[in-house]
């Protein structure tokens, strides 16, 4: 994969971890029709590749992880129009396995947070703010924001964002629920890193399956009828018959650390 989009994106490969920079620091990272296109091939190369198992997606400068859609791209007639997949290539990517980490280095807001609310593991710098603002510009967070976060931290909570366009500190959303750690800013990305890493040490089919079954088990009205429907998951099939499953029992039998095959 290349190391620089045309479309402002930077993307790096460091072994089984895939890190995505917004690159329009300028801009507040605010992205483009251009952008979401490009983030949707990214995320489609990420999603298809087996030797990535991981992404952190972050922001570049200090002031900003993303501020949702660039109103001055579309401001000139330009089309809204995003990808299948959705704002950043993500939002509406409801198939994807393979986790993702948000390094939240500043403001995240509009598009920009239904971003964060889309990733599987938040962490934040102790600077970035969150909010939907779309009330206050006489729009609607239809990405996916209205849905995910009154899942995230409750009705209430969510309502009082929604129809206030109230902002949040990091540690109110570490507190709320949807951050799991704040960090200083320095530290960001090596504690979005040790995640990754972390990750790494488990069964990726495991991790796939895991994150399927528990994402798929949202959309059931009962944990009963999650837990039945889980049984005829492919992904639980295949783990239920993978070779890592053999290699992680045998691995702590044998008292040392797994090696993981990917199949």
């Amino acid at each position: 994969m290349s190391n620089e989009s045309p479309y402002r994106i930077r993307t790096e490969r460091d072994g089984r971890i895939l890190v995505v920079t917004l690159n329009r620091p300028q801009s507040l990272n605010a992205l483009a029709p251009e952008d979401n296109a490009a983030l949707a091939d990214i995320f489609d190369t990420y999603s298809a590749d087996d030797e990535l198992w991981v992404a952190i997606i972050t922001g570049s400068g200090e002031r900003a992880f993303c501020s949702g859609i660039d109103l001055k791209a579309i401001g000139g007639g330009g089309s809204r129009k995003l990808p299948a997949s959705g704002f950043a290539g993500l939002t509406g990517r409801y198939d994807l396995d393979k986790p993702i980490i948000a390094a939240v280095n500043g403001l995240a807001v509009g598009g920009g947070f239904e971003l964060v609310l889309s990733c599987d593991i938040v962490i934040a710098a102790e600077h970035a703010r969150f909010g939907l603002l779309e009330a206050a510009r006489g729009t609607a967070a239809l990405a996916g924001g209205l849905q995910r976060l009154p899942r995230q931290i409750g009705l209430k909570r969510a309502m009082d964002m929604i129809l206030t366009a109230r902002m949040v500190s990091a540690s109110d959303g570490r507190d709320y629920g949807f951050v799991n750690e704040v960090v200083p800013a320095s530290d960001l990305m090596q504690a979005a890193r040790r995640k990754a890493e972390r990750i790494l040490q488990m069964a990726p089919l495991s991790v796939r399956a895991s994150k399927r079954a528990a994402m798929d088990g949202l959309a059931q009205s009962t944990v009963q009828a999650a837990v039945a429907a889980q049984k005829e998951m492919p992904l639980i099939k295949q783990l239920l018959h993978s070779e890592d499953r053999i290699e992680g029992a045998r691995a702590f039998a044998e008292n040392r650390e797994p090696q993981w095959r990917n199949r």
